[in-house]
């Protein structure tokens, strides 16, 4: 099926030269901040690494929002957003910088 061009032509407007890597993986794309990955798209999903899970606990009570699970097993502290939940670009905007604070919190790799 492939993934969502357009979100990520939405996501390549937002971050620019924000010092973001790209790479093809699980079938979408993937963002990484030195190294590790913060956010990336999974058919017409945003999916957003949140770190933990107090803050994922938070994030899965919003509308449109789901755990990651693209192989029967759910990721943790991972969320999946809907096209819905992001289609503002401020909603957007605020889940790409869930996923890039944890990542600042981890070493380079």
């Amino acid at each position: 099926m492939g993934y969502c061009r357009r979100l990520e032509q939405r996501i390549d407007d937002l971050v620019g030269d924000r010092g973001l890597a790209k790479k093809a993986m699980f079938g979408g794309i993937a963002y990484f901040r030195q190294g590790n990955m913060c956010f990336g798209i999974y058919k017409d999903f945003l999916i957003v690494r949140l770190g933990d899970a107090e803050t994922a606990a938070a994030c899965l009570a919003r509308e449109h929002v789901r755990p990651m699970d693209i192989t029967g097993r759910p990721m943790k502290a991972w969320v999946m957003v809907a096209p819905e939940g992001c289609r503002k670009s401020e909603n957007l905007e605020e889940w790409l910088a869930f996923g890039e604070r944890f990542a600042r919190r981890l070493p380079p790799k």
